[in-house]
C-alpha cells in the first residue's frame, strides 16, 4: 500500500511539542517563487524541436492555471531586460516580474508571455532576490529555478549563495531545474539544491517541466504546514536516532539502506510513511521498501512501491500496533521509553534506485520520513465487526460454503424431477 508523506501527514498531527519533530502548523499560506531564466541562450530550439523559453513559458502557464487557490506565487526573472554589451550591467538584470501572492491569473499570464531571451545569467543575484521575494517565516518557502546554464557573472557563486541561505536559518527550499544537459551546469545546479535540501531535475521534455514544476508547487502545501527536520539514519539499529511523531529529511545514497527507531507504548499504534525522490536520471527499475522490525530484527509489517518508468517520487507506508497487554524485553541500546514497557520499532529505509551512467551518485537521494504514533484504534466487537477476524470468518465461510451446498443440490434435484414429469 503506497502512502505519500503529503497525504498521511494531511491526516496526522504534527506533535509541535517535541522538539526534533518539527514546526508547528502554520498560520500563513504556502509561498513559492519561480526564478526564469531569460538569458539569450534560451532561444536555442533543442527541446522537442520547440526553443527553450518558449517550453519554459508553456509548462509556467500551465502551472499558473492549476495552481491551488491557498498558494502565494510570485515570479522572479534573470538576464530578461539588459539588452545591451556592458557585461557588469547585465549582470544585475534580476527583478520581480510578479510578486510572491494571491494570483491573478491573467496578469501573470500575460507578463511570462511578453518575456524574450535578452542577457547574461546572473543565478546567485537572483537567488538573493527570491529569498527577499519571500521574506521570513517560521515555515518553509520554496524557490523552483528554471535555467538553462549556469552562472555567468559570479561573483557571487550561486552554490555560495545557496549556502549562505541554507545557513541564515530561514527554511528556503530551492529546487532546481536544468534544461541543458553539460556536466558544468548540472553540477551547479545539484550544488545549489543539496545545500538548501531541495531536488535537482534534468529536464527533457515540455510534459517533463510542466509535471516537475506543478508536483513542487504542490508540494509547498505540504512543507509550509511543517518543516521536516533534518535527521542522519544509520545502518544499524542499535544506533539509530530515536524519532518522535513529525516529519524529518535524510539522504540515502543508491541501493542504501537508513535506520530510524521509533518508541511505541502498549496500546499504541505507528504509523509511518517514506517519500524517495530520484532528483537525477536514475535507471528504469526502481523500488523502495519500508520495514519495520522489533530490535532483534524480526519483521512486524512492510510497505513497498516499485515500478519500471520514469517517476517524480516513490513513496510507501506502514501502520503497526503494539500489543496492549505485556513488556517488551528491553534490548540493548533501547530508549528509555522502550524500556519502561514499551517497543522500540526500527524503521528501516531501502531504495533499489541505480543511477545512469555519469550520474553523480553523491549526495544520496532526498528522503522525507513521518512519523506519528497515536492510540491505537479499539478492537472491533459484536458479530457484524468481528466477521473478518480468524476462526469467525472461517466459521461463516464454512456454513455459506454448506448451505449454498444444499440448495444447489435441492435445486438440481427439483430439475431432475420436473424433467421426468414431462
Amino acid at each position: 500500500m503506497a502512502i505519500s508523506a503529503g497525504a498521511l501527514l494531511a491526516g496526522l498531527p504534527a506533535h509541535a511539542d517535541e522538539p526534533t519533530g518539527g514546526t508547528p502548523a502554520a498560520t500563513e499560506a504556502p509561498k513559492v517563487d519561480l526564478v526564469l531564466d531569460v538569458s539569450g541562450s534560451m532561444r536555442a530550439t533543442d527541446i522537442q524541436g520547440k526553443s527553450r523559453i518558449s517550453v519554459a513559458q508553456q509548462s509556467i502557464s500551465d502551472v499558473i492555471d492549476a495552481l491551488p487557490a491557498e498558494t502565494e506565487f510570485g515570479i522572479r526573472t534573470l538576464g530578461a531586460t539588459y539588452p545591451g554589451t556592458d557585461k557588469a550591467e547585465g549582470c544585475k538584470d534580476t527583478k520581480q516580474l510578479y510578486p510572491v501572492g494571491k494570483t491573478n491569473k491573467l496578469e501573470a499570464k500575460t507578463a511570462v508571455a511578453t518575456l524574450r531571451p535578452t542577457g547574461w545569467t546572473p543565478i546567485g543575484l537572483a537567488l538573493r532576490g527570491a529569498a527577499q521575494d519571500l521574506g521570513n517565516g517560521p515555515t518553509t518557502r520554496r524557490v523552483v529555478l528554471i535555467t538553462d546554464g549556469e552562472d555567468s557573472c559570479a561573483p557571487p557563486d550561486p552554490c555560495e549563495v545557496a549556502r549562505e541561505l541554507a545557513a541564515q536559518g530561514i527554511n528556503l527550499v530551492v529546487d532546481t531545474l536544468g534544461l541543458a544537459h553539460d556536466d558544468k551546469t548540472r553540477q551547479q545546479l545539484l550544488c545549489i539544491a543539496n545545500a538548501t535540501g531541495g531536488t535537482y531535475t534534468d529536464v527533457r521534455s515540455q510534459e517533463q517541466l510542466t509535471s516537475k514544476v506543478k508536483q513542487l508547487v504542490n508540494r509547498a502545501q505540504d512543507t509550509y504546514k511543517v518543516t521536516p527536520a533534518k535527521v542522519a539514519g544509520t545502518d544499524t539499529c542499535p544506533g539509530a536516532p530515536v524519532l518522535s511523531p513529525g516529519v524529518y529529511s535524510d539522504r540515502e545514497k543508491f541501493s542504501e539502506h537508513r535506520v530510524y527507531r521509533v518508541a511505541v507504548q502498549p496500546g499504541q499504534e505507528l504509523r509511518a510513511s517514506v517519500s524517495v525522490t530520484p532528483d537525477r536520471a536514475v535507471a528504469r527499475d526502481y523500488g523502495v521498501l519500508l520495514l519495520a522490525t522489533d530490535t532483534s530484527g524480526q519483521e512486524l509489517v512492510r510497505g513497498t512501491d516499485a515500478g519500471s518508468g520514469r517517476t517524480d517520487v516513490a513513496s510507501t507506508g506502514v501502520r503497526w500496533s503494539a500489543p496492549s497487554g505485556g513488556h517488551a524485553a528491553a534490548s540493548p541500546g533501547v530508549s528509555g521509553t522502550a524500556a519502561a514497557g514499551g517497543h522500540d520499532v526500527c524503521l528501516v529505509v531501502s531504495n533499489a534506485f541505480a543511477p545512469q551512467a555519469g550520474v553523480q551518485a553523491d549526495p544520496g537521494l532526498p528522503v522525507e520520513l513521518t512519523v506519528d504514533v497515536t492510540k491505537a484504534s479499539p478492537s472491533p466487537d459484536g458479530p457484524a465487526m468481528g466477521l473478518g477476524r480468524g476462526w469467525i470468518l472461517l466459521l461463516v465461510l464454512t456454513v455459506a460454503g454448506l448451505l449454498a451446498g444444499l440448495l444447489l443440490g435441492w435445486l438440481a434435484r427439483w430439475r431432475i424431477a420436473v424433467w421426468r414429469e414431462n
